[in-house]
């Protein structure tokens, strides 16, 4: 299919835009700062036939914090209704090149879904390659989908609580080294600045390139070694609010390294739980 078991090119999409099980969905979320209207955009130009995915909306409603998992019924729901079955194959772009389509590509693999893919480079890639822009929104049959969630790919904050004491993974976050630092403030109100006893910090950037696109593998190897991870053992990825946090999680799952966590609240939660006060370093 690509050289990628997780990623797919704008060349790939544009040979199999029109093929009946190829369902493209544009997965854009921004933060507020940003300044950005993912739907507005969406429906201002988006790649013929896809269908928008609400990363906010199809999250956990009941949670005080930001796009936490939503249950396996409510993921199944969404799913059916952007006329999406389990058979299909998924892809997934966002409109900052690679951000959010990467914690969208998480759901759904930890709901079971194997055929789902990141758009390399996402939009920005399909217009550098020449491709078209539909406007509007796409109307879709209802489908059926059936959802399971793998709760191995999902750490909360006890587990890293655990993991702070016992040392038996490695926790990797992918905020800037600033906000990593406590340099920084956090986006989110109430929440304090730092970082997790032990952590290691790799800013998701490091694994694109100028272009947005994902480095090679063996540029992609070198940067989590040079972030101090050890590829042989198991990992937690962490960020914000969960959402780059799949980045690393994407990365490392293109160098064959399976026994990965994300932690889903990350520091929206962490910074903010009382339970955790005493637990981070600036």
């Amino acid at each position: 299919m690509s050289k990628s078991k997780n990623l797919v090119s704008a060349n790939w999409l544009h040979d199999h835009l029109a093929d009946d099980d190829v369902k493209i969905m544009d997965g854009s979320w921004y933060l507020p700062q940003q300044n950005r209207d993912a739907i507005a955009e969406y429906a201002a130009g988006h790649i013929p036939g896809a269908v928008f995915f609400d990363l906010d909306a199809n999250s956990d409603q009941t949670s005080e914090l930001p796009h936490m998992m939503p249950d396996a019924d409510k993921f199944a729901e969404a799913a059916a209704s952007l006329g999406i079955s389990n058979s299909d194959t998924v892809v997934i772009y966002d409109g900052a090149g690679l951000m959010s389509a990467a914690r969208i590509w998480w759901m759904f693999r930890a709901f079971g879904h194997e055929k789902v893919f990141v758009l390399d480079g996402g939009l920005p890639a399909w217009k550098r390659t020449g491709g078209s822009l539909q406007k509007g929104t796409v109307e879709v049959p209802m489908a059926q989908y059936r959802a399971m969630l793998d709760d191995g790919m999902i750490a909360d904050w006890q587990d890293v609580v655990q993991v702070t004491e016992q040392h038996d993974h490695q926790v990797l976050d992918a905020r800037s080294a600033e906000r990593f630092k406590g340099l920084a403030p956090e986006p989110r109100a109430g929440v304090k600045s730092g970082h997790m006893p032990d952590a290691k910090n790799l800013p998701f950037q490091k694994l694109l390139t100028e272009d947005g696109v994902f480095k090679s593998g063996s540029e992609l190897k070198r940067a989590f070694e040079e972030a101090g991870i050890d590829l042989t053992q198991p990992v937690i990825t962490t960020c914000g609010s969960g959402v780059t946090a799949a980045i690393l999680s994407l990365g490392l799952s293109e160098l064959g390294h399976s026994d990965n966590k994300l932690y889903d609240g990350s520091w929206a939660e962490w910074g903010w739980r009382p339970e955790t006060a005493g637990k981070i370093i600036s």
